[in-house]
């Protein structure tokens, strides 16, 4: 059994509370999705569980964990640059397990990852295995070291599609625990029976959590039902309260009315001293139904809080390309990697405002392709194309702050648009300040579709967009690009992505580009 109790975690550097009061208990079968908007403090839990020496530089916490000695499994988000570049068989021998087993050991737990035994031995760098050979290798490593619980942290991200249907057989037969933080919603439909859900209310300064131990679309039909049940009660209280109140205010009127007309002293000329007592006990008992009314208001239901997820829209006018409009005529013979054949015979012709998805197994080429594409595009000087590309560090220049990136001029009225923006995306002011490459991956993509917006774009060049965002935010996302009016080139695993934006989806092969199915 895991458990943890009252889990607060804190900023060091600026005090912001992340986390507060969490608590929940994992058992077997348990499969427990954390969810959030980004830069909530998701992957700061799983580090914290994990190890707190992970997250000592910069958080603080308060609580208990109570893992009793439990063996804990833990998959981090990336690897690190140097683990990148070691060899397979190095990277593998970083493992006190793996370097204790036998071959036949070996070959049962990469049979139970779908892994090819010889993988273990491999002399190239880790960087050239696909996503999906990475993550399966990692697990496997994991496995020899007969974990009691995972904690996986996105262990979806850069799986191709057959990969994340593999991904959800393995979690659903898993027998031990799992912890992990996933953005694909159909993952999340398919395998969580317990939902964390880590929220920042109030402008990101109040935390909230809530732990369900439900599936993943039930908790959100429950949440989006209970919501607006309190919302419809709040609002029917607020309006009885209204009417009480208006009432209150015409008694109260007409008391202070009479006190300011009554004469003081009556025909006979003796005081008025009788009716004058008399006004002042009524317009005591008025106020005192006013204190009470005001008593009830602190008690009412309240109207409902969540985090919203927010993107700023783009211009549509900017954004339009005309339905003949030439956006890309590509022929290419080979495409390789280095002196690696990955396809021939690619053609790819895009013409408006088409929405484009790439799909494909992982390693056939398809960010590669991508990038030819967007080298193609950025020139253009008839077109005004963005690139995103998967990995952001190119394009987040060291300890260049959002604000930095986004009013590249440091003219005032652009400094200042940039706030207002990154303020409307529900940046705080510190994290605008932040540097923009130790901001979180949800972050970060936001602060790149800012910088299109801005820009003005007109063509899109989307290395999995939506790998970063939350399940919460991913709608938005989705959303705003299928209302977008110019043309999308994408690469993307995420199916409803593929099933509400694009309005071409094509299958990078050996053979070239083959017309597919959203799945």
């Amino acid at each position: 059994m895991f458990q943890v109790r009252n889990l607060t975690i804190t900023h060091k550097k600026d005090l912001t509370t992340l986390v507060e009061g969490l608590s929940f208990t994992l058992a077997p079968g348990d499969r427990a999705a954390v969810i959030g908007e980004e830069g909530n403090g998701k992957s700061t839990v799983l580090k914290l569980l994990y190890d707190p020496a992970l997250v000592e530089p910069y958080v603080e916490w308060t609580g208990e964990i109570l893992d009793r000695g439990l063996r804990k499994g833990y998959l981090a988000q990336e690897l690190r640059p140097e683990e990148l570049a070691a060899p397979v068989l190095e990277f593998c021998q970083t493992s006190a397990a793996f370097v204790k087993s036998d071959r036949r050991e070996l070959a049962q737990c990469a049979r139970q990852v779908g892994l090819e035994p010889e993988l273990f031995y491999d002399w190239r760098p880790m960087s050239t295995l696909s996503g999906g050979e990475r993550v399966k290798l990692r697990l496997a490593l994991l496995l020899l070291d007969g974990p009691d619980v995972l904690l996986l942290d996105e262990p979806s991200n850069d799986l191709d599609l057959a990969t994340l249907e593999w991904l959800e057989d393995f979690l659903l037969s898993c027998p031990v625990p799992v912890l992990y933080i996933s953005h694909d919603e159909t993952l999340l439909e398919r395998t969580a029976n317990v939902v964390i859900h880590l929220e920042r209310l109030r402008r990101r300064t109040l935390p909230r959590c809530t732990v369900a131990r439900t599936g993943y679309r039930d908790y959100v039909a429950a949440r989006q039902a209970g919501f607006a049940h309190q919302e419809q009660v709040a609002r029917k209280e607020r309006a009885e309260f209204d009417a009480k109140m208006k009432r209150f205010r015409q008694i109260r009127d007409k008391v202070e009315h009479a006190q300011a007309t009554v004469p003081r002293y009556n025909s006979a000329g003796i005081p008025n001293s009788f009716t004058d007592g008399m006004l002042k006990k009524k317009m005591h008992t008025v106020l005192s139904m006013g204190r009470r009314f005001q008593r009830e208001k602190e008690d009412m239901t309240q109207l409902p809080e969540w985090e919203e997820a927010i993107l700023t829209a783009f211009d549509q006018g900017k954004a339009a390309l005309p339905a003949g409009k030439r956006v890309l005529r590509l022929d290419l013979p080979e495409l390789k990697a280095g002196e690696r054949v990955l396809a021939r015979d690619v053609r790819l012709w895009v013409t408006g405002p088409e929405k484009i998805g790439i799909v494909g197994a992982n390693g056939a080429g398809k960010s590669t392709l991508l990038k030819l594409v967007a080298n193609q595009l950025l020139p253009r000087p008839d077109l005004r194309a963005a690139y995103m590309a998967q990995d952001y560090a190119d394009q987040l220049l060291g300890e260049k702050t959002p604000v930095d990136l986004l009013a590249p001029s440091g003219q005032r009225d652009d400094i200042t648009r940039a706030r207002t923006l990154l303020g409307a995306m529900k940046y705080k002011a510190e994290e605008m300040e932040h540097p923009a490459a130790g901001l979180s991956g949800g972050q970060r993509a936001k602060l790149l579709f800012l910088a299109m917006v801005l820009n003005g774009a007109n063509v899109l060049v989307l290395d999995e967009p939506t790998r970063n965002f939350s399940p919460l935010s991913a709608p938005v996302i989705r959303q705003v690009l299928a209302g977008f009016p110019g043309c999308i080139l994408s690469v993307s695993h995420d199916r409803l992505y593929l099933k509400q934006v694009c309005t071409r989806v094509l299958e990078l092969t050996p053979e070239g580009l083959r017309p597919a199915g959203p799945d």
